[in-house]
């Protein structure tokens, strides 16, 4: 059951010899998520081996050229290799009338559905779920409309334990039953003798309904994982509750934090104001990306975010990081 982010691009508005412009691919048990499309973007996804077809989904923050610029050669070369399977594009309104000129001028080798879907709320909101996870999409404060994404799986049904069962010999019902989260009763009167046939108590004994309570009986195979994606932003005070206690923060740092005033004017972060979206937020690990074209060097942002949110780290274009299991 991997949950596996790969980082592909992270530079803003320019690319360097060494960085890539935004791009990034979710793995969720199998299920392709491209956020964002930067320049470059299958060069990238070549080099990491991700296979192009099986991107599912594809999720644009917004319409500045840095996070789109490569996604008319990349809906290309789908049409090229033949694909066949439906493509989810979201992301903002504005970009409906791009991919609409995309396929008007470009679309004649493109047989497979694409559905946008438009991206308008201001508060996180449900835009696409399945059985082990679900994706939220969420307004940021940006010079235009841009959205964030959190991508977390779902909680999943509790495992009986097999002293439980033989226990209390439970049948098949109260299994289901716990599994749902419920508490069994049983009701006085019946059975104590153990069955001969299995060896189970079914109850403790007669005066007394039994009573199996579900944290006794059940436990939880894993918790869920959640990661959230902040690209491009200006700091505000619903952003750290939104992504709260994600696992797996990605929050823009454009800039050094000396370089504050900077930031304020184009609307992005700082590498403080990330940590300290990080901190309020209470998320596992921070990962900050975005990095301003004017320094070829960024390790110097690591101890600017660090002296706030011990653990965090810069992300590098060709990234590839697994988020455990927990149990």
């Amino acid at each position: 059951m991997n949950f596996t982010l790969n980082v592909l691009g992270t530079a803003s508005a320019l690319p360097t010899t060494e960085r890539y412009p935004s791009a990034q691919v979710l793995d969720v048990h199998g299920r392709l998520f491209l956020i964002d499309c930067g320049e470059g973007t299958q060069m990238r996804m070549r080099k990491a081996g991700i296979s192009f077809l099986k991107i599912e989904h594809i999720c644009i923050s917004h319409i500045h050229g840095d996070h789109i610029f490569g996604i008319f050669g990349l809906l290309s070369t789908m049409g090229m290799l033949g694909r066949s399977a439906g493509l989810s594009i979201y992301g903002p309104r504005a970009f409906g009338p791009v991919l609409k000129f995309f396929l008007s001028y470009f679309g004649e080798g493109i047989k497979f559905e694409i559905k946008f879907v438009p991206l308008e709320m201001k508060e996180p909101q449900l835009i696409y779920e399945n059985k082990v996870m679900e994706v939220l999409a969420f307004p940021l404060k940006h010079r235009i409309d841009t959205f964030g994404f959190i991508f977390r799986e779902k909680t999943p049904p509790l495992n009986v334990k097999k002293e439980a069962i033989a226990r209390y010999g439970l049948t098949l019902g109260e299994i289901g039953a716990l599994k749902r989260g419920e508490e069994l009763v049983r009701p006085a009167g019946l059975d104590t003798e153990p069955s001969v046939a299995n060896g189970f108590v079914p109850c403790s004994g007669t005066d007394e309904p039994l009573v199996i309570k579900n944290e006794e009986a059940t436990y939880l195979p894993f918790y869920p994982r959640s990661y959230a994606y902040c690209s491009d932003t200006a700091p505000f005070p619903e952003l750290s509750e939104w992504v709260k206690g994600v696992d797996l923060l990605y929050h823009e740092a454009t800039f050094p934090s000396e370089m504050a005033e900077m930031a304020e004017k184009t609307f992005h972060s700082t590498t403080l104001q990330a940590a300290e979206c990080a901190s309020l937020a209470g998320v596992g690990r921070l990962l900050v990306g975005h990095y301003s074209s004017r320094f070829q060097d960024v390790s110097f942002y690591l101890d600017q975010i660090r002296s706030v949110f011990p653990n965090s780290d810069l992300a590098h274009d060709g990234d590839r990081i697994e988020l455990e299991l927990k149990r």
